[in-house]
Order: structure tokens, then sequence, then C-alpha cells
């Protein structure tokens, strides 16, 4: 671990140089500039909560407030818009920067971190403004939010781990990312983010919870919405996957970092 944090903190600034100027160049030639990092997220926010709480009036079993459906909804797309930004990402990154990669000598490493640096930046902007409306809706969650930082770590770590395996097998078998582009369509769809997983038949509801995102969002889902804590036990399959893909990906990088290059 420390083979892998030393070079990391060594180009701390080759990091922190790469994110400021991603975040620059992002809003370059716009007149309201790093403004639509907050006017984007917080139209979302309203438009979900005037259509889904109040024309729609569409409520969750068990959750009397008006907001019930729309705190449930942002919990779901904004923790899953984290994960899949740093997961799509990094599975191209070594692709993206492929010049780079031939010119200049750098722990690789860099560039998955820049990706996750980039990511939360974006993220906590989004869920910053939530955290607003929830306080001022009065639907903050109270001390059960502080379980929520946890449960972050453990989705970057999910993310971290399935984004660096999917970028090296890109970068030799380039229908990876095509191919993990559609999957990542349907595994939307097959967690439980739009629809709580009560309206499902009970016979599909055991399966669903082989979905690794069903039980970290239930999880997101739990705290923001019920305000309660989330029940760590069910988490414990997630925490080795995640594991596990960490380990798998930084050995499967360790072993063919030199032949990427070529490949590139």
């Amino acid at each position: 671990m420390l083979a892998i944090i030393r070079p990391l903190w060594a180009y701390r600034g080759f990091i922190l140089g790469s994110v400021k100027r991603e975040f620059q160049s992002k809003y370059r030639n716009s007149l309201l500039g790093a403004a639509w990092n907050v006017l984007n997220p917080l139209a979302m926010i309203i438009v979900y909560t005037l259509i889904f709480s109040q024309i729609m009036r569409a409520k969750l079993p068990g959750v009397d407030s008006a907001f019930g459906y729309s705190i449930y909804l942002c919990a779901g797309v904004i923790t899953w818009g984290l994960f899949a930004e740093i997961v799509g990402r990094g599975q191209n990154v070594f692709l993206d920067n492929a010049n780079l990669l031939k010119k200049l000598s750098f722990p690789r490493l860099c560039l998955p971190v820049t990706v996750v640096a980039n990511a939360g930046l974006n993220f906590f902007i989004i869920f910053g403004l939530f955290t607003a409306f929830l306080v001022l809706s009065g639907t903050f969650p109270g001390l059960p939010f502080l379980a929520i930082f946890p449960l972050l770590a453990l989705l970057v770590l999910f993310s971290i781990g399935l984004g660096i395996t999917l970028g090296v097998l890109n970068v030799f078998f380039r229908d990876v990312g095509q191919f993990f582009g559609i999957f990542l369509t349907f595994w939307f769809w097959l967690t439980p983010i739009v629809y709580p997983i009560s309206i499902l038949p009970e016979r599909l509801q055991p399966f669903m919870s082989l979905n690794p995102m069903t039980r970290l969002m239930n999880a997101f889902q739990v705290v923001l919405v019920n305000g309660q804590w989330p029940n760590w036990s069910s988490l414990w399959p997630v925490v080795v996957l995640a594991l596990l893909l960490c380990v798998f990906g930084f050995g499967l990088y360790r072993r063919h970092a030199g032949e990427m290059v070529d490949e590139l």
C-alpha cells in the first residue's frame, strides 16, 4: 500500500494541477463560468421536487413527507452519478491520456486519482445543494446523516476497483468500454433508484439484493429518506467485493503497465 501511496503523494502537485485545469477548461468561454456547477444540479433538484412531490404527488410506502419521493430519487440519482462518473471515466482514463502516457514519466495511477478527485468535486457541489434543500425543507435526517461518509467511502472504493479493472482491460480489448456503456444503462434500471424495491414481486426481491448497488443505494435512501442508520451488516458483501476488485484491478495494472503503453 505504501508503494502506491508514496509516489502519488510525491506527485500531488501534478494531480491537483490536473484537477484544476479540467475544472477551468470545462467552463472556458462560458459567461457564467463555474456558476453552471450550481445551476445544473439546482435545476435538477427543483424539477424533481415540483414534478414528483407537487404535481404527481408521488409517495413512498411508510413515508408521510410530501418530499419523500423527491428525496428518495435525488438520494439515488446523485450517488449513482458519482459511481457512474468514476467508473465511466475510469474505463477510458488510459486511452484518453495516451499522448501523456507516451511522452511523460509519472506514476500512471495519478490518472485514476485525478478521475476520482474531479468526480468528487462535482459530487460535493451537487450534494451540498441537496443537503441545503433537506435543511430548508425540514427533512434533514439528523445524526444518521454522518453515515453518509463511510457509505461514500465504500462507494468510491467499489468504483475505483471496477474502474481500474475496466480501464486496463479496455486498453487491450476496446469492446469492453462499448459493452459496459450499454451494461451500465441496464444496471441503473435494475437498481431500485427510481422505484422502491417493495413494488416488485416478492419472488424477485431476493435476486435484487444480489446487485451490490442495490445494497448501497438502499443504505443512502434509508439515511436520507427515513432518517435512520443503515443496516451495516447488509453491506459486508459490497465491502468484500470492493476490496477484491481493488486488489484485482491494481494487480492487473501492475502486471500490464509496460504493455499498456505499447497498446495505446
